[in-house]
């Protein structure tokens, strides 16, 4: 979309707070049907009466801690309930000494949820109240004056047991071990991630993590890092084993680290993602740089970068926290030195002037791009993050947005948070930072069941190729998942969009690969797909990460033919700097695709906001709290965002669900894809005649809704032509780590009083209020083809509301950003008169 950069966001301020709307909150869910007393007695019965005839012989209950499979004191119990987990969490605070270790939702049914929360049993004491509690609802249905929690826990109580070896070592993570060990030999030493359960109580987390040690050393094994982060409730070690030891985990055997009450999770070492940098060519001429403020706003963690490149040299403050530098071969320099060039530069397929700020680089990928073999990736982010804003360095302090495009390749999300996401979750809330974090490339092969050869595949009709390919995609979505730490609530997640600034040229010179998508605007195939945590939407945007072909590997076989991702290249990529290629060259440049490379652009674009505001506000902005800045800029960068109408038609007619009440469940398939949609760069940092974009950042406290009135233009009214009203909120919630909650506030613009003046409503192809209420970002819009009606300085009423806090409720306000639009293409004085308004208003005011 055509933007003016002489035309530039529209400040409001939001009024005086007023008390929740209570009716505009939406109502409790019914209640989970109940299971009856007498089945659940036949089911858990014997569960219960083994504790019962253990502790009557042993009150101690130690003779629990001999059997593998028991319900034993400092053990680690599962409970499975039907519905709100929130009744189970107040039934244990009424037993002494239980503590709440973690929740999850596992992934639903067709009509139920299973919730499923980690108790920690201290000793004998506690266990025995829980089964005098069972005992006493078997036997009437009723528990004594503030249990009744407890009641509703056995009611939908689906199974209970403990904590044990095939919930320490997952599927996933066995198999990559299991790929580890292969052909090794059995003194061979292996590197794990070995999270314990987390203990609040030092000395109890103390205890843990030595018996952990001794049984690492009596399996020949050592501890290389350790790091107790209490913000996110993460204690974990970096451990090598031999190959006979990891096969033990492998097998989940009761006397290996497996068996061990102490343990959580068994993972493989995180592994970064890479990116693909192909098709060298010589270093060509770019934009002249200017001064350069060395006050950065925006954080590169990522590879060492090639410093002394033409391109980066003057733009670049690397501080290296973790001597990463010395080890990493200037060639091997990819990583980092490509991220670097697309911040400041964007693709350089089209000139576009480099950041008037230097970015802060901090390394924290070394040797050939890889994370430190010695050190938890989480430890290394937090430490990176903690000194950049609490540190020496002055240059660092004023950082309010971080660039991500890493990822873990060993960590797909399946429901549960990763130790990483919930460490941006923190770190965003308690520094005031946007994170920008790449979705993730699933770069494997993958079928495509409706064509049977590569002639057939490559001689399709744009058509039948783009729905052959979203068919495929969509039947193996839940092996192309965000990879950690995407799945981030407070940090916007960036998938890769199909599309690039390559000329038609250099296009029609490019690879024999296959266009698959010619007639879509969507995510590129390897982009991972969404939702997020609790179903959020996510990947939160796209941004351009080059025109990704595909390229037939198996062909003939089976009725059916697979693909893979083609290589980036001057076809087919974005334009960025490279290592340099050859002897007394000082850098060369080439091309690369994928999330890491959007995530990039979107960063820059954020940059670009922030530089937009600053000169047309000046100090008025820059004072501005850092917390404000980066929720504003999170709240502008989504703004643009939109599903592209044909797109969204495409899906909801292949994927369906077909049928009336089935709005929703499309949706779900698009947002899959796309998110909120592509982002228009220009259309985030600029107005245009026929489109003003107003932006306004605030608190709101418990309880609260705050206003903000949004004018509207004289000519927005007696058209009956195509116009549109959009709304976009932003903000950092605190986040409780151990809860299935988690996101601790939650935010919504109720849908604004006149909007119906307007002659718009909520327009269809847009996630659903469901769907936009589970993040931290809630966007709506409205569109409308019918005049509307417009009086005298009229204007709209756009209110914020904080909805009741989640878990204990929070006294601090919460900051927000808001970006709203009112367009009507083709009639060019809308800008105009909204900012003429405004300014009489504020000359109004000074009088």
């Amino acid at each position: 979309m055509v933007s003016d950069p002489g035309k530039p966001l529209l400040r409001l301020q939001p009024g005086k707070p007023s008390p929740r709307l209570k009716k505009d909150s939406p109502g409790f869910p019914p209640p989970p049907p109940k299971y009856q007393r007498g089945s659940q007695g036949q089911k858990l019965g014997p569960t219960f009466q083994r504790l019962a005839d253990v502790l009557a012989r042993d009150p101690a209950g130690l003779e629990l801690r001999q059997d593998p499979s028991a319900l034993a004191p400092e053990r680690l119990l599962v409970f499975e309930v039907r519905g709100s987990i929130q009744n189970f969490a107040n039934a244990i605070k009424k037993v002494p000494g239980l503590e709440l270790i973690d929740e999850e939702e596992l992934l639903p049914s067709e009509d139920d949820k299973q919730p499923v929360a980690y108790l920690l049993v201290p000793d004998a004491t506690a266990l025995s109240q829980i089964l005098r509690l069972w005992t006493n609802w078997l036997r009437s249905g009723t528990l004594g004056t503030g249990f009744a929690p407890w009641r509703d826990v056995f009611d939908c109580l689906r199974d209970l047991r403990p904590w044990g070896p095939s919930d320490r070592v997952q599927g996933s993570d066995r198999d990559i071990l299991a790929e580890q060990v292969a052909g090794r030999g059995g003194d061979d030493m292996i590197a794990l991630e070995i999270e314990l359960v987390f203990r609040a109580a030092e000395r109890a987390g103390a205890s843990n993590e030595a018996e952990l040690t001794e049984a690492i050393r009596a399996h020949d094994g050592r501890i290389v890092s350790r790091a107790r982060l209490t913000d996110i409730a993460y204690h974990a070690v970096l451990a090598r084993l031999p190959v006979r030891a990891i096969l033990a985990i492998i097998e989940r055997a009761q006397s290996s680290i497996a068996g061990l009450d102490s343990v959580m999770h068994i993972r493989p070492q995180s592994v970064a993602t890479a990116v693909e940098v192909e098709d060298m060519l010589p270093l060509q001429a770019a934009a002249a740089d200017g001064d350069l403020s060395r006050d950065a706003i925006l954080a590169l963690l990522d590879g060492v970068p090639v410093a002394a490149h033409p391109l980066l040299r003057r733009h670049l403050i690397v501080e290296d926290h973790f001597g990463l530098e010395p080890a990493a071969l200037v060639s091997q320099r990819v990583h980092g030195t490509a991220m670097a060039s697309l911040i400041i530069h964007g693709d350089r397929n089209r000139t576009e002037a480099p950041l008037p700020r230097q970015i802060h680089c901090i390394p924290v990928l070394g040797s050939s791009d890889e994370f430190p073999q010695d050190r938890l990736i989480v430890d290394v982010i937090y430490q990176a993050i903690v000194q950049m804003r609490d540190g020496s360095d002055p240059t660092a302090r004023h950082v309010i947005i971080v660039n991500l495009s890493l990822g873990n390749r060993h960590r797909q999300f399946q429901g549960q948070m990763s130790p990483w996401a919930r460490l941006l979750d923190r770190l965003a809330h308690r520094y005031g930072i946007l994170f920008l974090v790449s979705a993730g490339n699933i770069v494997g092969d993958f079928e495509v069941p409706a064509f049977s050869t590569s002639l057939a595949f490559e001689g399709a009709t744009p058509d039948a190729r783009s729905a052959a390919l979203i068919q495929a995609i969509a039947g193996i979505q839940a092996d192309r998942r965000l990879l950690a730490p995407g799945e981030t609530v407070n940090g916007l997640t960036v998938g890769a969009k199909n599309s690039d600034w390559v000329s038609s040229n250099d296009r029609a010179a490019a690879r024999a690969n296959v266009d698959p998508f010619p007639i879509l605007d969507t995510s590129n195939p390897s982009s991972a797909l969404g939702p997020g945590f609790a179903g959020a939407v996510k990947p939160d945007l796209l941004m351009p990460g080059a025109r990704e072909h595909l390229r037939v590997v198996v062909s003939g076989a089976g009725g059916s033919i697979r693909v893979s991702p083609g290589r980036p290249g001057r076809g087919a990529g974005l334009r960025v700097a490279a290592p340099p290629s050859g002897q007394g060259l000082e850098g060369s440049e080439s091309y690369t695709n994928g999330t890491s490379a959007a995530t990039s652009i979107a960063s820059r674009t954020a940059h670009r906001i922030h530089d937009a505001l600053e000169a047309a506000y000046g100090d008025r902005f820059l004072q501005l709290p850092p917390r404000n800045r980066a929720a504003l800029l999170k709240a502008l960068l989504v703004h643009p965002a939109r599903w592209p109408d044909a797109t969204a038609a495409f899906v909801r007619r292949l994927l369906g669900p077909q049928g009336s009440g089935q709005a929703s469940k499309q949706k779900d398939n698009i947002r899959r894809f796309v998110g909120y949609g592509p982002v228009d760069a220009d259309e985030a940092v600029a107005c245009a005649g026929d489109r003003a974009t107003f932006w306004a950042t605030g608190e709101v406290g418990p309880e609260q809704r705050v206003p903000i009135s949004i004018p509207i233009p004289a000519a927005y009214g007696g058209k009956p032509r195509p116009h549109s009203f959009s709304a976009t909120l932003a903000w950092f919630t605190p986040v409780a780590a151990a809860r299935r909650s988690y996101r601790s506030v939650r935010m919504k613009i109720l849908d604004p009083d006149g909007i119906a003046q307007l002659s718009v409503k909520a327009h269809p192809d847009q996630p659903d209020f469901n769907q936009t209420n589970r993040g931290t970002v809630y966007t709506r819009s409205w569109r409308g083809e019918k005049a509307a009606i417009v009086t005298a300085d009229m204007t709209i009423p756009l209110w914020i509301q904080r909805e009741p806090d989640q878990g204990e409720r929070l006294d601090e306000p919460v900051t927000f950003g808001l970006a709203v639009t009112i367009a009507m293409p083709g009639v060019t004085e809308i800008y105009e008169q909204v900012r003429d308004r405004l300014r009489d208003e504020q000359r109004a005011q000074a009088r």
